[in-house]
């Protein structure tokens, strides 16, 4: 049946059986359908057919598609046509595979389609494509590809063009995983040939997809020519699917660029569009995109609330463990190690090699590389390092090219350190810098040369240790200019260094960070000076330089300090008004006692506020009191290590430790390796 699908009007022609397409005027697009059966006269099903069709395999507007399939499928059910089920059953189903994940949602529409195959002559080819189509849910739900792939066998030998593309686009689903890296190619190469044939739009502009998202996951050299060649694709700029699609690369590219900030902003519109249109996985892209700019920033922890939300969300695929193992890193990076623990133990499993492999699954390896580092588990890491040598020459990606973590070669780099093969790791590491910088994945690039100067540093060598000077410094420098926070240098198999905290602004916030955990807590006064003391480990500085200092972390001197801090005084006027009420009652009660000791208390709150405010209330700062620089120096640092601790208790008790108070202040940890960013993020 033709259908002249246009801006006006949908019209109906006569029954074909086979493919084509016309181009009638300017606007007019005339696609052929081919299906099993004879036309009838087109009524409320067929113009619902005909919406559904138009929406899918054209506009790629999967909302529109579904609602209108819909309605189709419950009228032919009830005009008992069992061809316009089968069609309705098939757009039910979209474009990809698994793209109902609800499980209610998936068995209904899974009902549908097998009710109306039930009803079909079993070799007529909307049969045929019918059980093409529940042969790659099956397939897909459990990593394997043989069911449709036999049936795309039976599909060319039946010579049904429709039959033969959607089978080829729905196994290419089914093999996303990198073992399959050199079938995937042919099979989208097969693809834009059927399409040639079939004339419907949707299926040349899924051949191109898939071979631009085949040379993305291969690293191939070509792969940005052939994502130039869908922009300039007519049917897929119209099609809301793959432009999505083509905006989630772009957001991938501009985060090998280097430009973190700005593929965050993209990532958002990006999400956007994809969201409109209905795609299934625009949630999760989004979320892989927004944790693969916090992983080159540095910020992974910020994320364990954003990850907690989503690892278990329906959204997701079935076969993506990605979010576990992501999981598992920000926790560690956040200091959370129990959390860490359980999110590691819950993506090995009782085998890491039983996690289906899928388009993220080297994405979940990495993390658990990344994870294993800052729990230093070599066992993890080297279960992975097996599992992923295999496949040392790809480069990390999610789903079909939405983003990149660089070169296979590093988490490999990663995992010899946790496990002590250090010449292993620098190998690994000197190929990771390569592979990244012809990936043009400029922080992927310099996150690798920050590691190869670490694997060098403790292999130890004279030679080495000047070659990790100029690799820290020139990685450095990179950082800095892409807006990177690099992680600290580690020890041994790869244990992170105990004793050199990293003291950081973020915004009104400051975030401490000690063998491999964070803490994040408002911004006081105390704080301010623990980062001057941490960035002089071992040296004392006076209590009444330290009241001086301004609050950027800068020289002493630059700034008066109130005797009370603002959060001091807050404290000890609220108490007044509690006191108020209290006495009041105590006197209604007659309790003389009592009324006495709040009388007291009130007098003594009231003299330490007199003598720390001025004129209007404002805090009076010191003159040239050293006593009261101590008191007040010591009890702010106290505040904010309490602060600390309650963020997270191994740093705080760390700091505790190794932090001394009184006329001269200092940090004094076992060694004086410490180092201090005053940098604001």
């Amino acid at each position: 049946m033709f259908q002249s699908l246009t801006t006006n009007n949908v019209a109906t022609g006569p029954t074909a059986r086979s493919g084509g397409a016309r181009l009638v005027g300017d606007a007019e697009l005339v696609i052929d359908v081919q299906f099993a059966g004879d036309a009838r006269a087109g009524g409320a099903d067929a113009r619902e057919l005909e919406l559904g069709e138009q929406a899918l395999y054209v506009d790629g507007d999967r909302v529109t598609a579904r609602a209108a399939f819909g309605r189709a499928f419950e009228q032919a059910v009830r005009d008992r046509d069992p061809h316009d089920m089968a069609r309705a059953a098939l757009g039910l189903g979209g474009m990809w595979v698994h793209e109902r994940r609800s499980a209610v949602d998936a068995a209904n529409v899974e009902a549908q389609q097998r009710l109306a195959l039930a009803r079909l002559e079993p070799d007529s080819t909307l049969a045929l494509r019918l059980r093409i189509r529940l042969a790659a849910e099956a397939d897909y739900r459990c990593c394997r590809s043989g069911e449709v792939l036999r049936l795309l066998g039976e599909a060319r030998s039946c010579g049904e063009p429709l039959a033969v593309a959607e089978a080829l686009s729905l196994a290419h689903h089914c093999v996303l995983g990198p073992e399959y890296a050199d079938m995937r190619p042919v099979i989208a190469d097969k693809l834009l040939r059927a399409g040639a044939s079939t004339h419907r739009p949707s299926d040349t502009v899924m051949g191109l997809l898939w071979r631009a998202a085949d040379l993305f996951l291969s690293g191939d050299r070509q792969a940005e020519r052939a994502y130039a060649e869908i922009l300039n694709h007519e049917p897929a700029s119209r099609n809301a699917v793959a432009a999505f699609t083509t905006q989630a690369m772009r957001v991938m590219l501009t985060i090998r660029a280097g430009h973190l900030t700005q593929a965050e902003v993209l990532a958002e519109t990006c999400a956007r569009a994809g969201g409109a249109a209905g795609h299934t996985d625009w949630m999760g892209w989004y979320a892989m995109q927004v944790l693969t700019v916090r992983w080159f920033q540095g910020r992974v922890g910020e994320l364990v609330d954003t990850l907690s939300n989503i690892v278990n969300s329906p959204a997701l695929s079935v076969v993506d463990n990605s979010f576990v193992a992501a999981q598992a890193v920000a926790f560690a990076a956040a200091g959370q190690t129990r959390q860490a623990r359980g999110a590691l133990a819950r993506i090995t499993g009782r085998d890491l090699a039983d996690l289906p492999t899928s388009s993220s699954w080297l994405v979940a390896m990495t993390a658990v590389v990344e994870a294993a580092a800052l729990l230093d588990d070599p066992t993890a890491a080297s279960r992975a390092y097996r599992l992923m040598l295999p496949y040392a020459h790809l480069p990390v990606m999610a789903g079909i090219g939405v983003a990149c973590l660089g070169s296979a070669q590093h988490p490999l780099g990663v995992a010899c350190l946790v496990t002590g093969d250090v010449d292993q790791a620098v190998e690994h590491f000197e190929a990771a810098v390569v592979h990244n910088s012809a990936l043009g994945h400029w922080p992927a690039t310099t996150l690798s040369r920050h590691r190869l100067a670490h694997a060098l540093q403790v292999r130890g060598s004279a030679d080495d240790v000047r070659a990790a000077a100029g690799l820290y410094a020139e990685s450095a420098a990179e950082a800095a200019e892409l807006g990177m926070r690099l992680p600290e240098p580690t020890v041994g198999r790869g244990r992170a260094k105990p004793s050199a905290p990293v003291c950081s602004r973020w915004g009104r916030h400051w975030r401490i960070e000690l063998g491999g955990r964070a803490a994040v807590v408002d911004d006081m006064v105390g704080l301010h000076h623990l980062a001057t003391l941490i960035a002089n480990p071992g040296v004392g500085i006076p209590a009444v330089d330290l009241a001086g200092a301004g609050r950027n972390g800068a020289a002493p001197g630059l700034a008066p300090q109130p005797v009370l801090d603002e959060e001091a005084l807050r404290q000890y006027r609220a108490r007044l008004r509690d006191l108020t009420d209290e006495i009041r009652e105590a006197e209604e009660l007659h309790h003389g006692e009592r009324v006495a000791a709040l009388r007291f208390e009130t007098d003594w709150l009231l003299h330490e506020v007199a003598i720390s405010t001025g004129l209007g209330g404002r805090p009076r700062h010191f003159a040239d009191s050293s006593e009261r620089a101590r008191v007040a120096v010591g009890k702010a640092i106290r505040r904010a290590l309490e602060r600390v601790t309650a963020a997270a208790p191994a740093i705080g008790e760390e700091l505790r430790a190794c932090v001394e108070t009184g006329v001269r202040c200092c940090y004094r940890p076992a060694d004086c390796g410490s180092r201090f960013s005053p940098t604001r993020q």
